[in-house]
């Protein structure tokens, strides 16, 4: 007899709480192997492949693609085990979740009635190991065994207030179902099945409320979410829901004595009408959600300008030597070397001379904190939005090297395989906007780092050159520093540094 197992959305470190589901790998009724990636995730971080720790049948999948997702959430149900020709349509039947059931499996498990007939199984085919463990061994999914998936039957009241939703087609001779969202009073011993296309009642259970920002904004305008029929993924209550039933309390007509109009709500929106149409107004506004890579992008330059007090610094260098010696390297037969690798060099001499720039600061301990090692950040554009991977141990590499790990780095990120570990643990960046042909900028520091040094494009220009006005290859160099962690004295002379190394590259061979 084969057990069928509820995989769950695992913490995939760094801090993250919630993934976007970007693409499915299996479809329902495929045998998968243990450890064999199910779904394709996007995180604030990175795109990533979720392994499923459990080898069988998939029976069931939690979530469309686009769909974002909270950790701890389910993915996926696996029926681990034999399976007879004859068992397997039977858990694909039973695995499946009902179509409107809440978002949080805890709240299905609260809502529904023990013992309750009318669930056909009392954990809705979904079998735990004997002990109680999950078996699941990814980073923090932990063993404990999660509650089991329950079909929700409201319980009978005498006037219970049950939000129904209109099926797309309806029954000849039989009344239907009240329009989306419109409460319909039902009567003692009145029976109400939890037909697909509707939202059955919640009873004393939670309601599907994932955002502490959507209950906030229900409690300072006194909205009762048990009342609200979600518009999300199985029921659940977004902010939108929230604000329509705020704007509609506001607009509700005054009760008339002799009418109630308790149960006639204005009409909420149709279906096909998305969150965002809803706030929209005439005109032509297009909202687009701060989430995944972008979200993470705006909390992080947005919390560098409120905590760092940031000052910049820039000096004008002649490229032209430095630009000369990188083609004399490239004139060989080995692997070629990149612009950027050169650069990372002369920062890892220059930082290492300037160590104060190399640092960070602990508000909490109101310290600075200085690294020995040099993890190099740089800025690569990519359709998914701005990330920064890092080169780890950057100053034990040499210019190949850092010309390898560069090309690989932006390989990944242009393809979505950059893996968290390589997003996170800089110490310094490296920020090459020349390549977007400006000459340059004022950059907001990578927090919690201390400095970015930014280059802007190198181009021709009137040069003086050993007494003689010339045209020479001319580069923008710009510092912004923390001025927490050092003085301008410091920040001038790491940039003169650099400038001198970029103007004549043989300065640099006196500290290798």
């Amino acid at each position: 007899m084969a057990q069928v197992l509820e995989f769950k959305l695992p913490d995939l470190g760094e801090g993250l709480t919630e993934a976007e589901i970007v693409h499915w790998l299996v479809e329902v009724g495929d045998v998968v192997a243990v450890d064999q990636p199910v779904v394709e995730v996007e995180t604030a971080k990175a795109m990533v492949e979720v392994p499923c720790p459990y080898g069988g049948v998939v029976t069931a999948r939690f979530g469309e693609e686009g769909t974002e997702l909270p950790v701890g959430a389910p993915l996926i149900t696996v029926a681990v085990g034999a399976l007879s020709p004859d068992e397997v349509p039977d858990a694909l039947e039973t695995a499946t979740p009902a179509p409107s059931g809440p978002a949080d499996p805890a709240a299905a498990h609260a809502a529904a009635p023990s013992g309750s007939a009318a669930n056909g199984s009392a954990t809705n085919g979904v079998a735990r190991e004997a002990d109680g463990a999950s078996g699941n061994v990814l980073v923090g999914y932990g063993t404990a065994a999660a509650p089991a998936r329950r079909r929700r039957v409201g319980p009978t009241r005498p006037t219970a207030t049950v939000p129904h939703t209109a099926p797309a087609t309806g029954t000849p001779g039989t009344p239907g179902p009240a329009p989306a969202g419109i409460p319909v009073s039902v009567s003692a011993g009145q029976d109400t099945p939890a037909a697909p296309g509707t939202a059955p009642a919640r009873g004393d259970g939670p309601v599907p409320v994932i955002s502490p920002l959507v209950r906030r904004l229900a409690r300072e305008h006194g909205i009762d979410l048990a009342e609200l029929a979600g518009s999300g993924p199985d029921g659940l209550i977004l902010r939108a829901d929230v604000e329509y039933a705020v704007h509609a309390a506001r607009t509700r007509p005054r009760a008339v004595p002799g009418q109630d109009h308790a149960t006639t709500p204005a009409p909420r929106p149709s279906a096909e009408s998305s969150p965002a149409d809803r706030s929209v107004p005439a005109g032509g506004v297009v909202r687009t959600p701060l989430k995944g890579v972008r979200g993470a992008v705006a909390d992080k330059l947005a919390r560098s300008r409120r905590e760092i007090p940031e000052a910049t610094v820039w000096v004008d260098a002649d490229a032209t030597e430095l630009m000369r010696a990188r083609t004399a390297m490239n004139a060989g037969t080995g692997p070629r070397i990149s612009l950027l690798a050169l650069l990372a060099r002369i920062c890892a001499a220059g930082l290492k001379r300037y160590p104060e720039l190399n640092s960070t600061v602990d508000t909490a301990a109101r310290e600075i904190v200085r690294f020995d090692a040099l993890h190099l950040g740089f800025a690569a554009q990519t359709p998914r939005g701005l990330v920064v991977p890092v080169v780890k141990d950057a100053h034990t590499r040499d210019a190949e090297s850092l010309s390898a790990e560069f090309a690989r780095l932006t390989d990944a990120a242009r393809e979505g395989r950059l893996t968290p570990a390589e997003l996170t643990g800089g110490t310094f960046t490296l920020n090459n906007y020349g390549v977007f042909g400006v000459d340059g900028s004022t950059p907001i520091i990578n927090h919690p780092e201390a400095a970015m040094l930014g280059v802007g494009r190198i181009i021709p220009r009137p040069w003086v050159h050993e007494g003689e006005l010339a045209v020479r290859q001319v580069v923008e160099l710009t510092l912004t520093f923390d001025h927490r962690v050092c003085d301008g004295g410091v920040a001038g002379g790491f940039l003169r540094y650099v400038a001198d190394c970029v103007e004549q590259p043989a300065v640099l061979l006196r500290t290798l």
